[in-house]
């Protein structure tokens, strides 16, 4: 069998999906607590209330799509759901959290605000994300 078929097989095995999406839902979830300690320990003296605000703001979003992720990997074991549309919804949601959260994290450190700019992009990720997985659920076989 051609080794490029089985890879592509594997990606759209239930077992892969679900592995990645946990995975991927934990270490947002673990580097979010870390981030929260972080902030209150090491930057609490070094940033202003606004740019605190910033920050939090970046981890509480990031720790909402964390367990997003996780309900996705979750939810790619019922085999009603589609595959394809719950790993969409899962990258779309962990590439917009990374833009999001991500130059959240940069402009409170830098306090350069165009930075700024970066960050509705990762939220219409983050929206399209959570349409996709209303859409894929709205999709999912009935059973009988």
């Amino acid at each position: 069998m051609n080794p490029s078929l089985i890879v592509s097989y594997n990606l759209f095995r239930r077992e892969y999906v679900e592995k990645v999406f946990l995975n991927l839902g934990c270490l947002l979830a673990a580097t979010a607590i870390m981030g929260g300690a972080f902030g209150s320990h090491a930057l609490k003296a070094r940033l202003t209330l606004e740019y605190l605000g910033i920050w939090e703001t970046a981890l509480r979003y990031q720790m909402y799509h964390a367990l997003a992720l996780i309900v996705i990997g979750l939810l790619s074991e019922k085999p009603n759901i589609p595959t394809m549309g719950l790993m969409t919804a899962g990258y779309t949601i962990f590439l917009g959290t990374i833009l999001f959260s991500g130059s959240l994290y940069i402009l409170s450190l830098s306090q350069i605000k165009i930075l700024g700019i970066i960050t509705p992009i990762g939220g219409l990720a983050l929206i399209i994300g959570w349409l996709t997985l209303a859409v894929t659920i709205s999709l999912a076989r009935t059973s009988k």
